[in-house]
């Protein structure tokens, strides 16, 4: 992966740039010895590892503002930096960039019951919001995978959905405004607890911005009240197309679970091993979710059946208890430690239409053969959110250079059929250099002007989102 040369001259000006930081914050809020930065040197990408110049870890938006406006006087770099669980290389620093890390930002600030929101410091991990309000039947409705650690400054800068977003939406649909500092160090609100501010919805503008605009630090998000009641069924099939075409029927008859989750039988297999969830001997299966009170629940259940049962399932599975629906649950929720026991592998993120799925898993098929590499499918298959697992030998010589190129023609494909290169993990480095399979060249500089807008001299995470080539001039010229 190509990254920029880094600035001999901000090299060479460390400890000045240390110790103008360190006359503004805290004493332990500075790291710059390079047995520390190691810690920092890249995300949940890991084939991909940087040390940064130092690292800032400031406890209030004052803090993130002072350092902000240090670094743009120096002409800094500037790496933002949630809690580092970034599949797309998101938070992957620069030899001469400084991380602001937000771990320490982790307070909860308000909670309105009546008005159903909570503002979190952005540092706040994804589960502990709903742990701050479950005990009074309220819960925060985006639940990536990663939702024990990820931090709700990446589930913004990423727009991460999760398993849930097929009825709540993903983090864009619960996001009712933000505090948003400026790489100039000025700090400015944008939106509100209140359901549509008025004025240019800057808020969607920094949804799914990735670092590039500015540093989240407080967000209001949207609270909802736990529903009456949930209940998944297990559905098994002897082709990963059937589940496609079952899902894509599911859909079209209308019905809205809360969640549709897909497994292949390599997943199945790895997380059985390492979970023993109970899950049928099968090439696919489903996992469906729905909710409300009793009555709407054995309705929507009947439904899925008969839908389900027009494609031959090997088995239908129903949770009768709170311990059935956990096991149904548990094997999914461990797929990706349970895929990273059977070696080293890379995990994609695109999104097609639902009615692509079928196609699309064939076709994923036919690149595996063709590349002669493993791919194992889990994903959010209500949405269309597909992550393809493609597992390879991070000690072959060569071997990561296929799986890249395999994983950019699935990503190619994904486009194809009319979808995206990203659904919730974000472009990052990882898929930098497939943004023109997307937009076109008008497209993209609309992007590189608003990126001016906020920030003039290109400091902030650099080298992400846009293809280096496309944003060379802008970075020459700042």
């Amino acid at each position: 992966m190509q990254m920029p040369e880094p600035n001999a001259a901000i090299l060479s000006r460390k400890a000045g740039i240390v110790t103008a930081l360190r006359a503004v914050l805290p004493a332990d809020a500075v790291i710059d010895d390079p047995a520390e930065t190691l810690a920092y040197e890249c995300d949940a990408l890991s084939a991909y590892r940087c040390p940064p110049l130092a690292v800032v870890l400031p406890r209030t938006t004052a803090e993130v503002a002072a350092a902000l406006r240090i670094l743009q006087a120096e002409g800094v770099p500037v790496v933002p930096r949630g809690a580092g669980t970034s599949l797309a290389g998101g938070s992957m620093p620069t030899a001469d960039a400084v991380v602001v890390g937000l771990a320490r930002m982790n307070r909860v600030l308000e909670v309105d019951y009546d008005d159903r929101f909570i503002r979190v410091e952005a540092g706040r991990t994804n589960l502990s919001v709903t742990g701050a309000v479950e005990a009074d039947g309220f819960f925060y409705a985006p639940d990536p995978s990663s939702q024990l650690a990820c931090a709700i400054s990446g589930n913004i800068a990423m727009n991460s959905g999760g398993a849930h977003c097929l009825k709540y939406g993903v983090t864009t649909n619960n996001l009712l405004g933000v505090t948003l500092v400026t790489m100039a160090g000025e700090v400015v609100t944008i939106g509100g607890p209140w359901s549509d501010a008025p004025g240019l919805d800057l808020l969607g503008v920094v949804c799914g911005s990735e670092g590039q605009l500015g540093i989240v630090t407080e967000a209001w998000l949207r609270i909802l009240p736990k529903p009456e009641g949930a209940r998944p069924v297990l559905i098994g099939f002897a082709a990963n197309e059937v589940a496609g075409a079952c899902v894509s029927d599911i859909i079209r008859e209308g019905v809205l679970p809360v969640a549709i989750e897909f497994m292949d039988r390599p997943c199945i297999i790895a997380t059985e091993a390492f979970a023993h969830a109970g899950y049928p001997d099968c090439e696919a299966l489903l996992i469906v979710e729905v909710e409300g009170s009793e009555p709407e629940i054995a309705e929507q259940i009947a439904l899925i059946r008969a839908i389900a049962e027009r494609h031959d399932p090997v088995e239908f599975r129903e949770a009768r208890t709170e311990e059935e629906a956990r096991r149904i649950w548990l094997g999914r929720k461990s797929a990706f430690g349970a895929m990273g026991q059977m070696g080293d592998y890379m995990c994609l993120d695109g999104t097609i239409p639902v009615s692509a799925l079928p196609e699309v898993l064939r076709r994923i098929g036919d690149l595996s053969r063709d590349y002669g590499l493993d791919v194992a499918n889990v994903f959010h298959a209500g949405d269309g959110n597909m992550h393809p697992l493609i597992l390879f030998d991070a000690n072959k010589p060569g071997d990561l250079q296929l799986c890249e190129a395999l994983g950019a023609d699935i990503l190619r494909l994904c486009v194809e059929v009319g979808g995206c290169l990203t659904g919730e993990h974000g472009v990052g480095v990882e898929k930098r250099d497939l943004m023109e399979a997307q937009f076109n060249p008008d497209d993209l500089e609309a992007q590189l002007r608003v990126k001016d807008v906020f920030d003039p001299n290109w400091l902030l995470n650099p080298a992400k989102v846009f293809p280096l080539h496309v944003s060379a001039s802008r970075r020459v010229a700042a």
